[in-house]
């Protein structure tokens, strides 16, 4: 965005003009929020940090490769529900093909016993039978559950209950009546106990890891809820993947005539007479704006954008007690990318969970778990290499606390502990695909630390607030009961993450609900509309200039000599 174009929200708007808000964070969440309101007739400016918009959900090239950070299954892409629809109004699936799978995930253990979680409940049941003929009772009601979810209709996601009719709240009442039984079950039994009624070891195991690791503290149903989305064909991967998502939305938000500014870090938010009244940025700018939406990182909206002046006691509970209980946020994640010289042979399916051994998953700096997924992103969609190679990427959970103590004190060992974990991983490719690391020709790490360096979130957590832990009430309560906002500031709402939960189409929803507050605000009709796809076939090209970020830091990731790693400066990068 032109400078000069960032003056014009410098000064106060015009009586009687189109209401302005000013939006706090680029993601998805952002985006949404900007498209929404621009479509009820309001103007927006979007402030984000980064060199380019998209937050937790993007990518960055190394030497012709993309690696991708965020989506392994995306919600909505079928041809109906509700999430498909908000899709379908920000644009964010147009022209572009989606990858289905027949199966959810695959959990290896030491022994090479492996399971694999198909979408379709008759060939799991199945499968598993098979596998383990002596836990046919749990096998049953697993996959009876898995079919009550596949026959089932989303829950309605379009409007924020506050401001549900009495008919829409009749309707969505008895939408969901049918379904109450099966949600109740599968949401009071905790995975992880459910698991114990099995003798199997591998399968008591592996059900905790059916969506790609256990985010512990999970009840049934949302493994259940994912795995029958993807067997209707509304739980795949789209074509260009995490960045590919954010420029669609990026596209129909400036279509609306929406205003993206790229490297605007604010530095806090103003306020008269306890309303905002817009944001400084970190160079001195001052935006002016009727309405300040802050879709960025919740801790640092309340105790740094607003220095803590706006406060509750829901808000108290929620961040300054249960922000540092580890069992209320999810897991940040160290994720490992290898770009490969030539395809990796293999019947393997795109996504693998391993069970490592004890001195094993010792090896993976700051594992929560003994586990590490291995995804073959070439099955994915091939355009994250260049044409006959290929990408792996390597993840497991990660507690931030460790690696951030390791970069602030020793920024040599914290390159040293990359590089171990790198060459284990390396290791443990080769022996799952003899002669895959010697045609490895780059290698990048992004650990919790470069997650939190470049969205802010607190502790790099992946969706902040974790489901079904005991912040998920409160945080619900911050839709249903306070609409977003925060007691005592007028002018002002939060969305994304933080107050929605986790998950992009949470993200885009709660950017769908900010503009139906605002347009109950300033008395304007909400007015959703659907992407006319005026872009046609959607191809590589459109990712637009693809950050290269610090090359520096990438040298040495993949230099082979220490003493050439110890002598360089680590610069910023998503490496770092």
């Amino acid at each position: 965005m032109p400078p000069e174009r960032l003056t014009d929200w410098s000064r106060p708007a015009s009586p009687g003009g189109r209401p302005r808000v000013a939006i706090i964070g680029g993601g998805v969440a952002g985006l949404a929020a900007g498209c929404y309101a621009q479509m009820s007739g309001m103007d927006t400016l979007i402030l984000e940090k980064h060199v380019l918009p998209g937050g937790y959900c993007t990518a960055w090239a190394r030497k012709g490769y993309l690696f991708d950070y965020c989506v392994d299954w995306l919600s909505g892409t079928g041809e109906s529900g509700d999430a498909a629809q908000v899709w379908r109004e920000l644009g964010a699936l147009d022209g572009k093909e989606i990858a289905h799978f027949e199966m959810f995930n695959r959990v290896m253990d030491e022994t090479g016993r492996a399971v694999t979680f198909y979408n379709d409940p008759d060939r799991l049941e199945r499968h598993l039978l098979e596998l383990s003929p002596g836990d046919a009772a749990p096998i049953r009601r697993l996959c009876r559950y898995l079919r009550g979810f596949a026959d089932a209709h989303p829950y309605p996601i379009l409007t924020p209950p506050p401001l549900k009719s009495p008919r829409e709240k009749l309707s969505t009442a008895l939408a969901t009546l049918p379904l109450l039984p099966l949600f109740y079950r599968t949401a009071t039994t905790q995975m992880a106990e459910f698991a114990e009624r099995f003798e199997d070891p591998l399968l008591r195991r592996a059900l905790p890891n059916i969506i790609l690791q256990d985010p512990v503290g999970f009840p049934v149903l949302p493994y259940l809820y994912g795995m029958a989305r993807a067997h209707n064909g509304n739980a795949g991967f789209p074509e260009g993947g995490s960045l590919g998502l954010v420029r669609s939305v990026e596209e129909r938000y400036t279509a609306l005539g929406g205003q993206l500014a790229c490297r605007a870090r604010v530095d806090r938010i103003l306020v008269e007479h306890d309303r905002a009244v817009g944001v400084q940025l970190k160079d001195g700018t001052r935006i002016l704006a009727d309405h300040v939406v802050s879709a960025c990182d919740g801790n640092t909206t309340i105790n740094g954008l607003l220095g803590g002046r706006y406060r509750s006691p829901r808000i108290d509970r929620l961040y300054r007690k249960m922000l540092h209980d580890s069992d209320n946020l999810f897991p940040a994640a160290v994720s490992t990318y290898f770009g490969i010289d030539g395809p990796v042979e293999t019947d393997d399916p795109h996504s693998t969970t391993y069970l490592l051994r004890p001195e094993e998953g010792a090896r993976l700096f700051g594992g929560l778990q003994h586990t590490m997924v291995v995804q073959l992103f070439n099955h994915y969609w091939e355009g994250f290499a260049p044409p006959g190679k290929s990408v792996v990427r390597c993840t497991y959970f990660s507690d931030y606390e460790a690696w951030k103590k390791l970069r602030t004190h020793d920024r040599r060992e914290y390159w040293s502990t990359k590089r171990r974990v790198a060459d284990f991983q390396r290791g443990f490719l080769d022996r799952l695909y003899p002669g895959t690391a010697e045609r490895i020709e780059v290698t990048d790490i992004a650990t919790p630390v470069t997650a939190h360096r470049y969205t802010g979130n607190h502790n790099g957590t992946i969706f902040a607030w974790k489901p079904f832990s005991p912040a998920d009430d409160e945080v619900t309560k911050l839709i249903n009961r306070d609409r977003m906002r925060l007691p005592g500031l007028a002018g002002f709402s939060m969305t994304g993450q933080w107050v929605g939960m986790g998950g992009l189409i949470r993200a885009a929803t709660t950017g769908r609900f900010t503009a139906q507050f605002l347009c109950d605000e300033f008395g304007l009709p909400f007015r959703p509309s659907l992407s006319d796809g005026g872009g046609g076939r959607w191809h590589r090209a459109r990712l637009g200039h693809l950050p290269q970020l610090d090359t520096q830091a990438l040298r040495q990731l993949n230099s082979r000599s220490a003493g050439e790693a110890e002598n360089s400066d680590s610069g910023g990068s998503h490496a770092t």
